[in-house]
């Protein structure tokens, strides 16, 4: 303890070294390391107010836009129209500007709603275009399916939306349902992997009475590229008064049936292979980063 005292006992001569050191660019570490100073806070009080020289500071992605923002603020723009032009959060601006002041409120109750609506639309667009990015990133890393893949895919499709068999009501045959395209043009791709012919498919479209029942038709035919001949007669579902659809719209053209005939041994395939699969998730080799 002693030998420390007589360390610092000049403090205003080694506060005079520092503050040379430091005007001659030195870091703090090099003037630590030159002065032989190892505490911290007799360091913090050699170099009060004597600012890092540049090549000490570390460049920021945002330095432009809180500078930016701090020039918005100083004539009086609230968080709300930062965000909205600069499109940055109202958390960060805050760090930004906490050190200049707060602008007089001028606006009047409608105008702040307004603001407070565009600040929230902006936020909405920011976290629309993450989603779109991660989904985009996500589908490119697919890539093309090997037939193994797609073979596998197609087998896990058809058992979470396929018919199956019950040991109380015995029926093997191949009957697959769903609403969305994607899912029908992949289970279709899977259906010509297994080499099954188009002649072999039946297709039925069920839609809502109320709905665009022949848009729905045209839209399916055209999607599996069959001819309306290969088409059952569409099955309607009549109207409960006592509910409210909400499966409305353009965008809504029922469910798309196809049933494939003579699928006896095609179905006993599907159900071997999904518990082929069952069996070999519980035994993984290897794991899958997400």
């Amino acid at each position: 303890m002693a030998h420390s005292r007589n360390k610092y006992a000049d403090f205003e001569g080694l506060r005079e070294r520092a503050v040379a050191l430091r005007r001659e660019g030195l870091s703090r570490r090099q003037i630590r390391d030159r002065l032989h100073v190892d505490n911290n806070d007799i360091l913090n009080r050699l170099l009060e107010g004597e600012p890092p020289p540049e090549w000490t500071k570390r460049p920021n992605a945002k330095d432009d836009v809180r500078e930016r923002a701090r020039e918005l603020r100083l004539p009086g723009w609230t968080y709300d129209r930062i965000q909205v032009e600069l499109g940055c959060s109202k958390s960060s601006i805050s760090l930004w500007v906490r050190d200049l002041p707060r602008p007089e409120r001028r606006r009047t109750s409608e105008e702040a709603a307004a603001i407070s609506r565009r600040g929230w639309e902006a936020t909405l667009r920011l976290r629309d275009e993450e989603r779109q990015q991660t989904k985009e990133a996500a589908k490119q890393e697919i890539g093309t399916l090997t037939p193994r893949e797609l073979f596998l895919v197609g087998i896990s499709l058809y058992w979470a939306e396929g018919a199956k068999d019950k040991p109380y009501d015995r029926r093997e045959s191949v009957t697959f349902v769903n609403s969305d395209p994607g899912v029908i043009q992949v289970f279709l791709a899977w259906l010509d992997l297994l080499g099954v012919e188009r002649r072999r498919l039946r297709f039925t479209v069920m839609i809502h009475e109320s709905a665009d029942v022949a848009g729905a038709e045209r839209f399916w035919a055209g999607l599996v590229g069959t001819d309306r001949a290969a088409f059952n007669k569409t099955t309607l579902k009549k109207h409960n008064p006592k509910t409210v659809r909400k499966n409305v719209g353009a965008s809504y053209r029922g469910c798309l049936v196809i049933k494939v005939l003579k699928g006896a041994d095609l179905y006993r395939r599907i159900e071997g292979s999904w518990y082929g699969i069952v069996l070999g998730a519980t035994r993984p080799n290897g794991e899958m980063s997400v």
